[in-house]
């Protein structure tokens, strides 16, 4: 589909010229979806470019022109909004290739805004935004694509049209989130061919001046997006290491963390690690000259000599201006081809080297170490295109970074098909309403799924699951908190894709695409000619724009549907088998885990005519064999299994054939948790693959898993930052803690008494997002995102991930038994609780002594009420709540005597409590 602007030729002098532009690709030209986004950043370039007056505009008598604009672009509705505000329609025309051209007279000066919809949902980049000048208005002018939209990585045109002899030279320039470069090209017929290259997404400010004044229409403002964007990251590179005095044991190693200070005051967490000669060491990237601090704490207190004095010599701090990079790799390179180029940081100092390759492809990254103490890397793209190579040492770039590389060759033929829906944001939730959230699941049966509905107070309740229809179920509740609340859906004991989920009740506390979920087998496999099908969860998310792409080896079918509550579903068929990518983003943002790789297999064939008997139920074991059985039915081929545990780990499992119809599938399962049997005939997953069993008794539980801390809120860069995920009643497993975001941070997890404590530095200010899965499930509301404020303290590239993973062991609640139950988080002041009654004061034996409690203003908790006399308890005590939290009391006594009386609203005395009371 393309743009092009046609002229109408004054009477004298004669004039043509033409220009043609891509207003979006051919459709046997591939764009791939991102393989991570990068959110506008608001760091911005300038960059400016300027033709002297003696650069052959001057003496041209080409004069400004009245023209005709006309857009090809695959559409049925399309409309014009003039800059009186008025609304015109252009001429739709059907070039009968799968496009249709619109064409538009304009009939006004000034801006307008072209908006373009396909099936009612506006496309890529619309409305777009161009400028409109009069024949007569003597006036310098600018036309093309480049001045409205692009695509990161690749160059955005556009052309300037000037009259004769003016004083004064032509000056462009353009702001944005990256350095675009600019070149331009005197045509010598009085205009001038400009194009820019943006390396990342963003609102890009594009200005023409002509005599130091803006022309018509300047500044533009063109969205730049970052459609067709892959990046691939590796992180090398050498430490400084410090041993420390004194014998540590490695049960002492685990309970330690360390953090360096340096003179400035940036403070960022260290490794600690087992030296060679037996001592600890620690290990850090220094950063400044000068002496630092390191303090070791076990428990949040310093151990003996801590904190300790560490000096940092010139030559040891990282300075990224001392690498040498060299290679034909960074000026060109080839798909399907190693590209390599050297990079020497002998020279530089301490400091990590961080290399992100984006581009069309994701591109396969190499490092090797070469004898002579330089490094090899080399890469491999699979598209044809611009690739942006960002090299950063010690979190600043080389000189030269970022590199942008033209690519040539041939490309790896992928298709891609993509919708794109509006979601509207549902209404809000109040206490006591009735809440649903709804899911499909077809082929399984409602008999062994349960969930339940954890509050922001943490208490849990049983929620009920109705079907709604065939394969599509609703969980139901009634809310009776404002807040947060944890909806865990299970099938067979093992969370369905997506549990644990997040329901707000009340005002959504955040919004955007790092709280949309998505979950289904369509997600994870599917099978050629028949529908893959998953569900997306928006509704926490708020309103937005939702788009679905699907690519691979054929163009895929996408069917969409919306269950108007805040979640949809989509299903998808293609025609050859391979690898997909499923990508899906919100407001033009990837949702967490996005894109999802799926292997489409052949067609089933014989595969759906085999079932499995005899599958393990009840208590499965760790290190201890089992069996199943897989009957053919008649089906020729060859059959083969495996089981994935949840580390992702995967073993093979022993197939005997008992007879012609049956198999024997033995498995032999060595970690607790949710494992994965794959059962494949002829290459085709059967019928129901793979098998999900639940292994162990204290299987890791994300739904039991909470995180909290500042370093979950606002930040401040170099600053240390910390939080809590407390892993207590959660079982054993993997966790596994991510940061996303402008650059690298220095992050560690140590063990404490609830869990575990996350610490990192972030340098640069910007949104991080920090993602926490527990067995390789989100727990309920990561990925967080966190705002970091303050001064810039490393180079901005592109988005970099930093990465701690951590074998969890047993926690158990405070109060000694793991039994399972979390107490509620009560807010109360026991302050306002007002007791009366005789009961109070005095007591008559054998008698019904009573006194009343009412705590309406105090908030909620629990009622303790005890009585002691001379010779024990009393003798009957009886409290029944009357509602709204008014309590009546009353109790028997025997004996005479004084009387203690003790009224607790939760852990605090009531006021007059204890009370003393004669009998």
């Amino acid at each position: 589909m393309h743009f092009s602007w046609l002229t109408e030729k004054p009477p004298t002098p004669l004039a043509t010229w033409a220009d043609h532009s891509y207003f979006f690709r051919p459709q046997y030209y591939k764009v791939t979806v991102s393989e991570r986004d990068h959110p506008e950043r608001t760091h911005v370039y300038f960059n400016e470019t300027i033709i002297e007056e003696n650069q052959g505009l001057n003496g041209s008598d080409f004069m400004p022109l009245n023209f005709k604009s006309s857009f090809s672009i695959v559409t049925h509705q399309a409309e014009v909004r003039m800059p009186s505000g008025k609304v015109d329609k252009p001429v739709i025309q059907d070039n009968r290739d799968g496009t249709v051209s619109v064409k538009y007279d304009p009939r006004e000066e000034g801006s307008h805004e072209l908006v373009v919809k396909y099936n009612g949902e506006p496309v890529q980049g619309s409305p777009f935004k161009f400028h409109v000048d009069s024949i007569t208005s003597g006036y310098v002018t600018a036309y093309g694509p480049g001045l409205t939209h692009g695509v990161t990585g690749e160059p955005a045109n556009f052309t300037i049209s000037t009259k004769g002899a003016s004083a004064g030279g032509l000056t462009m320039a353009v702001e944005g989130p990256s350095k675009a470069d600019i070149n331009y090209h005197d045509n010598k017929d009085g205009t001038v061919s400009v194009q820019y290259l943006p390396t990342a997404p963003g609102e890009y400010q594009v200005s023409v001046r002509f005599g130091d004044k803006h022309i018509k229409g300047s500044p533009y403002f063109a969205k730049i997006t970052g459609e067709g964007r892959k990046r691939n990251q590796i992180s090398v590179g050498s430490c400084s290491e410090v041993t420390m005095p004194g014998d540590i044991t490695d049960d002492d190693l685990r309970a330690l963390n360390a953090s360096i200070q340096a003179p400035s005051g940036l403070e960022e967490p260290c490794f600690l690690k087992r030296m060679p000669t037996g001592n600890i060491g620690i290990s850090f990237t220094p950063r400044e000259i000068g002496e630092h601090l390191v303090s070791v704490k076990r428990l949040g207190k310093h151990i003996n000599n801590s904190p300790f004095k560490v000096t940092v010599c010139e030559r040891e701090v990282g300075d990224a201006k001392k690498v040498k990079v060299s290679g034909a790799g960074l000026k060109e390179g080839h798909t399907h081809a190693d590209n390599i180029f050297s990079v020497d940081t002998r020279n530089a100092g301490f400091g990590g080297l961080s290399v992100s390759i984006e581009g069309p492809s994701k591109a396969e990254i190499q490092c090797t170490d070469k004898d002579d103490g330089t490094l090899n890397i080399s890469y491999k793209p699979t598209e044809p295109g611009y690739y942006i190579v960002n090299l950063k040492f010690a979190d600043h770039h080389v000189e030269g970074s970022p590199f942008t590389v033209k690519v040539a060759g041939e490309g790896s033929n992928r298709k891609r098909e993509k919708i794109q829906r509006e979601r509207d944001a549902v209404p809000i939730t109040e206490i006591g309403s009735q809440c649903k959230l709804t899911f499909k699941m077809p082929g399984i049966t409602s008999f062994d799924l349960a969930a339940c509905v954890t509050s922001p107070s943490n208490v849990t309740e049983d929620a009920e699951i109705q079907e709604v229809e065939d394969g599509l179920y609703a969980v139901h509740f009634v809310p009776k908190e404002l807040g947060v609340h944890t909806v865990s859906v299970r099938y067979s004991e093992m969370h369905i894709p997506g549990s644990p989920f997040q329901f707000t009740v009340g005002p959504l506390r955040d919004s955007g695409s790092h709280l949309v979920k998505a979950g289904g087998s369509g997600l994870e496999r599917g099978v050629v000619g028949e529908a893959a099908e998953f569900n997306v969860w928006t509704r926490e998310a708020g309103g937005g724009s939702l788009a679905i792409s699907v690519e691979g080896p054929s163009k895929a079918d996408i069917e969409f549907k919306d269950r108007k509550d805040g979640s949809c579903d989509v299903s998808y068929k293609v025609t050859e088998p391979g690898e997909y990518r499923v990508g899906l983003k919100f407001n033009d943002r990837h949702i967490p885990d996005s894109p999802f790789k799926v292997y489409v297999s052949p067609d089933a064939g014989d595969a759906h005519k085999l079932e499995v008997q005899q599958f393990p139920q009840g208590n499965i074991q760790a290190d201890a064999p089992y069996q199943f059985m897989v009957r053919k039915n008649g089906a020729k081929g060859e059959l083969d299994a495996k089981i994935v545990a949840p580390s992702g780990t995967d073993d093979d499992c022993f197939i005997q054939v008992i007879d012609g119809e049956m198999y024997s599938v033995r498995f032999y399962p060595r970690e607790n948790g949710i494992h994965a049997i794959h059962v494949k005939f002829n290459g085709v997953h059967i019928p129901d693959s793979p098998f999900r069993i639940k292994v162990g008794k204290d299987v890791a539980d994300p739904a039991a898993v909470h995180a909290s801390g500042n370093g979950l809120d606002e930040v401040k860069t170099g600053h240390k930052a910390d939080f809590i995920i407390n892993t207590c009643n959660a079982g054993v497993g993997t966790l596994a803690v991510s940061i996303d975001g402008p650059s690298k941070v220095a992050m560690d997890c140590t063990e404490v008494e609830e869990g575990y404590k996350v610490r990192y530095t972030p340098l640069l200010p910007g949104e991080h997002y920090i993602t926490v899965k527990y067995n390789n499930m989100h727990i309920v509301g990561s990925p967080f995102k966190v705002n970091a404020t303050g001064d810039k303290l490393a180079d901005e590239g592109a988005q970099e991930t930093s990465t701690v993973i951590v074998e969890t062991v047993q926690k158990v609640a405070k109060g000694g038994k793991n039994t399972g139950v979390h107490l509620p988080t009560f807010k109360s002041d026991a302050t306002k609780v007002v007791s009366k009654g005789m009961g109070l004061k005095k007591a008559y034996i054998g008698k019904q002594n009573q006194f009343s409690i009412c705590a309406t203003d105090a908030g909620n908790n629990i009622l303790y009420v005890g009585m002691y006399g001379p010779k024990g308890p009393c003798e009957e005590f009886h409290v029944k709540h009357a509602g709204h939290n008014n309590y009546n009391v009353q109790y028997l006594v025997r004996d005479r005597g004084q009387y203690v009386l003790l009224i607790k609203w939760g852990e605090e005395h009531i006021p007059g409590s204890p009370f003393q009371i004669d009998v």
